[in-house]
């Protein structure tokens, strides 16, 4: 045992003591030439951007304004159809979201990924509430971060919404009859 404390010992000292190569300074005329980006390609784009849509109840589709939570949420028409697109493909993404009290909705979801982007279409069993507030977020599914299909880290992002109309008052909870014990 004493034997293989000091043969690791030695190791790591020598890993120290003959450290990395320095790398070498590139000279004017190395002969390389760093390849252009190609027109149909996206190298030359900036990170990935987000649109979000809804569907109307004329088959349209109405495009919700991003926004920060500190300048008030766009008010949209009632629908059960959401639609996320992004200017890139994103890897390790997850796309929920969340009514007022931050329960996550219950949905029917599909996603199609292609080099230009990605398309994530939400359909919920039933519209969203008259006067709910609601916010989509788009973060990573596992660690810190998502990127997109160039490797660079995409920063999560929150959409707050509202719904217009009042505000749908819960039905009053039904009377249970007590039953007297004998």
């Amino acid at each position: 045992m004493r034997l293989l404390r000091l043969s690791f010992a030695v190791c790591a000292a020598a890993l120290v003591v003959a450290g990395c190569p320095k790398p070498s300074a590139p000279t004017e005329d190395a002969g390389v030439t760093a390849p252009e980006p190609d027109a149909g390609t996206d190298a030359g784009l900036g990170p990935a951007s987000f649109t979000l849509q809804y569907a109307l109840a004329d088959a349209g589709m109405e495009s919700i304004p991003l926004v920060g939570e500190e300048e008030g949420r766009p008010l949209i028409d009632p629908t059960s159809t959401l639609e996320v697109r992004s200017s890139l493909a994103l890897r390790n993404y997850r796309i929920r979201l969340f009514d007022e009290v931050d329960r996550a909705m219950v949905s029917d979801d599909a996603a199609e990924e292609s080099p230009n982007g990605l398309l994530y279409r939400i359909s919920l069993p039933t519209p969203l509430k008259t006067g709910h507030k609601y916010t989509l977020v788009i973060d990573a599914q596992t660690g810190t971060s998502m990127t997109d299909s160039q490797g660079r880290e995409v920063a999560d992002v929150r959409i707050p919404f509202q719904v217009s109309g009042e505000k749908e008052k819960p039905p009053p909870p039904t009377k249970k009859q007590k039953r007297r014990q004998r």
